[in-house]
């Protein structure tokens, strides 16, 4: 069950990384910056889901 929170925490360390270059390159390069933001929506889509997950898991092993 652990490498379900690594993986978790990983997610969110992407879409932290991602936000701050889609802020970073929205003056210089609005597409770039767009591909930034989905990669943030889509990172903290996937932590959430593994969040669920883990958490299902965890009821069902107790």
């Amino acid at each position: 069950m652990k490498h379900y929170l690594i993986s978790e925490i990983i997610y969110w360390v992407i879409a932290v990384i991602s936000l701050f270059s889609f802020f970073e390159n929205w003056g210089n390069d609005p597409n770039r910056s767009y591909i930034f933001l989905g990669f943030c929506i889509l990172s903290i889509f996937m932590a959430l889901f593994r969040r669920h997950f883990r958490l299902k898991y965890s009821k069902k092993n107790k």
